[in-house]
């Protein structure tokens, strides 16, 4: 190929979810309410933990910290979808691709990170409970997400650092609704190898080890449970882990669909519409499924909502 068809490259075209006319909007529709549903939930979650005293513990502290990720997740993608769609335009410049990548990488890290420490909180919380307060202090908790947002950053900035160096064709299209670097490198006109193999690292680093943490945490907790004279104590104490689980299940489930579809399927339309359900259907339940299976939490949002109603 000649060296004119190469960089310097100024924009990518991305295909989206369909290219159906008649489609774009009910797909703009559609986006922007479960986009509007995630971002009121998860504010309504950080709103209710910040304004309750009694939910300023370990396990809510990284609740609202997961909430504040999740709405900076969705929109990493979901506003550029929505702005291409109603512009009609699906180009976006070398620059704002890498910008989203990094971002995305971010905060799809950082769901990972928080997801690892929650569980390890509830492992303390259940197999040592006489000294949760003790190693779970609100420093340590800082500390814990601190280090989570700066290997993140760092791990993220490696990956686009190493995308830079990479040659694209000019006119090169991207079969997805965001700058995914998976697809990305899938498209890049020179040798991505090692971009491949920081991307194995890093998917070690921040999926596979976080979810074995999760795993060795969850088994810690049910030898516990099954130590427990007491029927009530057992639930009572399992009960605690219940919406825990349930996103850890959506996340890591949602996400390995994601990954066998690409694997299976050579049809690159069917795993963007699976990578929607990671991306934007996880980000949008977590705040149901914590104020559902909650007492805590739905007690506090019907306080706060008591409040804003009383104001009006």
């Amino acid at each position: 190929m000649e060296s004119g068809n190469h960089t310097e490259i100024s924009e990518f075209l991305l295909l989206g979810l369909s290219e159906d006319p008649e489609l774009q909007p009910l797909l703009f529709g559609l986006f922007l309410s479960m986009y509007l549903v995630t971002v009121v939930g998860n504010l309504l979650i950080i709103l209710a933990i910040s304004s309750d005293s009694h939910l300023h513990t370990p396990m809510y502290f990284f609740l609202s910290n997961l909430s504040f990720v999740d709405i900076c997740f969705i929109s990493t993608t979901v506003l550029k979808m929505l702005v291409n769609i109603q512009t009609q335009n699906k180009h976006i410049s070398y620059r704002e691709c890498l910008t989203q990548m990094y971002f995305f990488m971010v905060f799809g890290g950082m769901d990972n990170c928080l997801l690892t420490v929650m569980a390890y909180d509830r492992f303390v919380a259940i197999c040592h409970p006489l000294c949760y307060m003790v190693i779970m202090n609100p420093r340590f908790c800082g500390l814990l997400v601190l280090i989570s947002w700066v290997i993140i950053f760092c791990i993220s900035l490696l990956h686009i650092l190493l995308m830079v160096q990479l040659t694209f064709c000019i006119g090169t299209e991207i079969p997805h609704f965001f700058c995914e670097l998976a697809q990305v490198l899938k498209v890049a006109c020179s040798d991505p190898f090692i971009n491949d193999i920081s991307l194995y690292v890093a998917t070690a680093l921040l999926c596979v080890f976080p979810l074995t943490g999760i795993l060795f945490s969850y088994s810690q907790i049910v030898s516990s449970l099954m130590r427990m004279a007491s029927t009530e104590g057992r639930y009572k104490a399992f009960s605690t882990c219940g919406s825990h689980l349930s996103v850890v299940s959506l996340f890591y489930g949602t996400s390995m669909v994601v990954y066998l579809s690409s694997a299976v399927t050579r049809s690159s339309q069917r795993s963007s519409i699976a990578s929607v359900m990671y991306t934007i259907v996880t980000p949008m339940l977590n705040p149901f499924i914590y104020s559902l299976r909650n007492k805590d939490v739905k007690r506090a949002l019907g306080r706060l909502l008591r409040q804003a109603t009383s104001c009006l």
